[in-house]
């Protein structure tokens, strides 16, 4: 038996029937249509839309907000029951009894997604606006910002997993152009393509499902699958769930295919921000939880899910631990946060609400310091060197105040808003299994002390800046953003978090049974507390009492491994790279030796015998005259040996 055994204390129900769209959720579609028209204008448009691309790139965002707004307000004034929406739009693929069509399916669930989507995307691209002032080429760098937007909100609104499937490749796809959008920097370049084939990687794990979904359940709708989960066998759930996991983890940077988050730094800020905040690295965790039906009945898949995610939540702390680039840290960080949400997601109807919960606060105080980090590249000639900052407080005090604000959510520091949901996740942990538990307890304490040591080298101590550069604080055009996403990382979770909204909204979707911890949940907070106090602290000391080295010290053998990302790249190659270009070395000699050897010997060998054939015709008549003598007389030998 499993030591998650007891991950799922009760199968939620299955979810309340589907309505068609009408009235205002006939607007639904306008979600996707707004930021994918702007895509298609600033990507198809040229050059004539460089002076007000931008502003449009905005517009279309801030657009699909307000119709997620709009269509939120009309799920509000819906019974629980009701909340469940499906608007057809038309049949796309459509084969016998098979069917795949166009459609889109707003639950609470999605809604949540949506909002967060279009409302920190939002942001985002009025973030973009100054920080992309002075780049030529921002009007495709909107465009691109709008395909993503488009194609996240296509993957949490599809109706079924085929056509989540090509919003999930739009992401892909999106992520790769925005990562390597200075192309002509090589580690840009280089950087996307490694995005992209990782992704791929995962990607087979999510077509693989679908495949085992169709073959199974003879559908690909979730009413076809998630409704009839029950009827399938344990090794076709267990299988499918699997799959689905391999597929989540390329997307969310998990083990083992987190390799590629650390490299999509390369890319503009804002990108950083788009993808660990709102979009990409979210994408798995909403597809395990919307999946929970077939999670729910494997046992299997669900303990796969809790090791990954534990498995990650640490390695990307201890990365973040070790890491001088601003960026690379808070990648760190993401890594592990996001491990968090997917070990949540592991713990069956006790986690789903709560990885979704802190997905949405990881969401806003994620944003807030990818995009204080932006300010702070702004103002430090866009250096990245952690070790060449300090002291940075007196000179950009707004991002230094929405920063920490950041740096407190994420800590769990009460009241702001980490406190709430990561808490939660340690509760839920501890009430299904006590390593898990003690997991997410000890990344609480090494993120104080990776975050205290980011915010530390960059805002206290001694300043140790070069003589090129001449801080200052970012335009509010930069900052307004900013300062909302810190406003919600320290409002938003006091709001959802005690008064029990977040679970009542989720439940009816995925299901919720209440965490029962072997000791009081407040000993669980004090524990927490108390952690990341002391990680907090020894990182408090370390980096803003005592003076920090301008160039990083060797270290132990922990630290060179993490500042290698735990030498993820050099697995990679030594299990999969080098062994793949050696099988490639032999099949290519296999064709050309064998293959191609086998071809090209019997023609020489018919071409060689033709040639000597050929010498027989020479064109003299004697010559012919003499063979036909010859062989008359050789008739004749033999009719004559034969009569004998």
């Amino acid at each position: 038996m499993s030591p998650f055994s007891g991950a799922v204390a009760s199968v939620a129900e299955p979810s309340s029937a589907v309505s068609e769209a009408s009235g205002v959720f006939g607007l639904t579609w306008l979600l996707i249509a707004l930021p994918l028209l702007g895509a298609a204008v600033l990507l198809l448009g040229g050059r004539r839309t460089n002076p007000w691309g931008h502003w449009l790139g905005v517009l279309m965002a801030a657009g699909s907000f307000a119709v997620a707004v709009v269509l939120f307000a009309g799920m509000l004034g819906l019974g629980e029951e009701e909340r469940s929406i499906r608007q057809f739009l038309f049949d796309w693929v459509f084969v016998g009894t098979f069917e795949a069509p166009v459609a889109l399916r707003l639950d609470q669930l999605s809604m949540t997604f949506v909002l967060l989507i279009t409302g920190v995307g939002t942001l985002i691209h009025i973030y973009s606006v100054g920080y992309m002032s002075h780049d030529p080429d921002r009007r495709r760098f909107f465009g691109y910002l709008n395909l993503f937007v488009a194609s996240m909100l296509l993957l949490v609104l599809a109706d079924n997993y085929l056509l989540l499937y090509v919003g999930w490749e739009g992401v892909g796809l999106a992520s790769y152009l925005l990562i390597g959008f200075w192309y002509y920097k090589s580690s840009a370049a280089v950087a996307a393509k490694k995005a992209f084939v990782v992704n791929r990687v995962g990607d087979v794990g999510l077509s693989l499902a679908i495949m085992l979904m169709f073959v199974t359940f003879g559908s690909v709708t979730f009413e076809g699958v998630l409704d009839n989960a029950a009827a399938a066998s344990d090794s076709s759930l267990t299988w499918i769930g699997l799959a689905l996991l391999l597929g989540a983890a390329g997307k969310s940077a998990q083990f083992p295919l987190q390799s590629w988050l650390l490299d999509a730094m390369e890319g503009p800020t804002p990108v950083s921000a788009l993808i660990h905040a709102a979009t990409m690295v979210t994408a798995g965790v909403y597809l395990i939880v919307r999946s929970a039906d077939i999670f729910n009945l494997s046992e299997t898949a669900r303990t796969a899910v809790i090791v990954i995610g534990g498995i990650t939540l640490v390695m990307g702390a201890i990365i973040g631990s070790a890491k001088d680039d601003i960026k690379k840290a808070l990648a760190g960080s993401t890594m592990s946060q996001i491990g968090y949400m997917i070990l949540a997601a592991g713990l069956g109807t006790v986690g789903y609400v709560f990885a979704i919960f802190h997905l949405v606060m990881h969401g806003f105080f994620k944003a807030d310091m990818f995009l204080g980090a932006g300010s702070v590249m702004h103002g430090m000639n866009d250096q990245v060197n952690m070790r060449r900052f300090g002291l940075l407080r007196t000179v950009m005090v707004t991002t230094w105040i929405t920063f920490g604000i950041g740096w407190l959510a994420i800590l769990g520091v009460p009241p702001f808003s980490g406190f709430f949901s990561k808490d939660k996740i340690i509760e839920a942990a501890f009430s299904v299994n006590a390593v898990a538990g003690w997991v997410t307890l000890l990344g609480a304490g090494i993120t104080a002390f990776y975050m205290t040591r980011l915010f530390a080298m960059t805002f206290h101590g001694k300043k140790r800046w070069t003589d090129d550069v001449h801080p200052h604080e970012s335009p509010w055009i930069m900052m307004g953003p900013v300062a909302v996403l810190a406003l919600l990382s320290a409002v938003a979770g006091l709001a959802l978090g005690p008064t029990g909204l977040f679970e009542r909204w989720l439940e009816p979707v995925t299901g919720f049974t209440e965490p029962t911890p072997p000791v009081a949940p407040a000993v669980i907070s004090i524990a927490a507390l108390v952690l990341v106090l002391i990680g907090a602290g020894i990182a408090w000391v370390t980096y803003a009492r005592n003076p920090v080295p301008e160039v990083a010290p060797a270290g132990n053998l922990l630290t060179r491994a993490a500042r290698a990302d735990l030498y993820g790249d050099a697995v990679n190659e030594a299990v999969f790279m080098r062994p793949g270009q050696y099988l490639t070395r032999w099949l290519v000699w296999f064709d050309n030796r064998v293959v191609d050897g086998a071809v090209n010997g019997t023609a020489a060998t018919i071409g060689g015998l033709s040639g000597r054939l050929r010498r027989l015709q020479t064109g003299f008549t004697r010559s012919y005259a003499l063979s036909m003598l010859g062989g008359a007389a050789l008739v004749a030998a033999v009719l004559v040996l034969v009569r004998l």
